[in-house]
């Protein structure tokens, strides 16, 4: 004799399997997408970080007569960007690949040392610190970026230098170790031209127009000096340093360095 209940069929177990696996496989996908956007914003001159209260010594480059025109203006930057790329990516490569407190301790202490004018040595405490707070602000779910912030505030053992803090955060919101040098490239060289443009020596179009070409030299600097480790960082641009030293004895001056 035949039921008139409905027989309840009971789901493979196959379908379950698959239909979680679908799930985890989205919500993966979703959470990439969402740090490609954490990236991207990392890069984001709306960032407020302070890198354009800044001019890598243009500033003073200027009133000493060695940058005068546009052709100066190119030298200089490529001359930032050698000089960076020799003495601060193997920071940012350090700190990237090991985005941990105990490594950022001793990469900020070395570059605390190698540093060789005070102008440069507070210019990059200021922009590191400042780095830190930001991205510990924006990024909440990274519960590292809170917790070295409140470890270290107000600590005499370090002094949030910026390479090894920006090497850092890149490690910790999914940069790899190359993507992260070239980074840093762009950023300085993004800083330093719009730093020109702010000293009336170059208008935004013409800067825009230096900074596309300036991307070759850049990207063949980061070729050169990238993946190094920081037994190998080293000053190729002593003058610029000693530029940059005499930003404090300017009279009047519109940047902090």
């Amino acid at each position: 004799m035949e039921s008139d209940h409905p027989v309840l069929k009971k789901p493979k177990l196959d379908d379950s399997v698959d239909c979680v696996m679908e799930e985890v496989t989205s919500h993966a996908a979703g959470m990439k997408q969402h740090l490609h956007w954490t990236q991207w914003q990392m890069l984001d001159s709306l960032l407020p970080t302070g890198g354009f209260a800044h001019s890598y010594g243009l500033e003073a480059a200027m009133q000493s007569r060695m940058v005068n025109n546009q052709e100066d203006l190119r030298s200089f930057v490529i001359q930032i960007l050698e000089n960076t790329g020799s003495l601060l990516l193997p920071f940012v490569y350090c700190a990237c690949k090991s985005p941990d407190s105990t490594t950022w301790v001793k990469l900020d202490q070395l570059l605390e040392a190698t540093l060789t004018n005070e102008v440069g040595r507070k210019a990059s405490a200021s922009q590191g610190s400042a780095l830190l707070r930001v991205a510990a602000s924006v990024f909440t779910e990274i519960q590292a970026l809170q917790d070295l912030r409140q470890m270290f505030i107000g600590s005499k053992n370090v002094s949030f230098h910026h390479a090894p803090i920006f090497g850092l955060i890149c490690g910790l919101i999914g940069f790899d170790s190359e993507t992260a040098q070239r980074s840093y490239m762009f950023v300085t060289m993004r800083d330093v031209i719009s730093a020109a443009t702010r000293l009336n020596l170059i208008g935004p179009l013409a800067a825009s127009v230096l900074q596309h070409k300036v991307a070759l030299d850049a990207e063949g600097m980061v070729q050169k000096w990238r993946d190094r480790d920081v037994g190998e960082a080293s000053q190729t641009a002593p003058l610029l340093d000693a530029l940059q030293g005499c930003h404090a004895y300017m009279f009047s001056r519109l940047f902090c360095s």
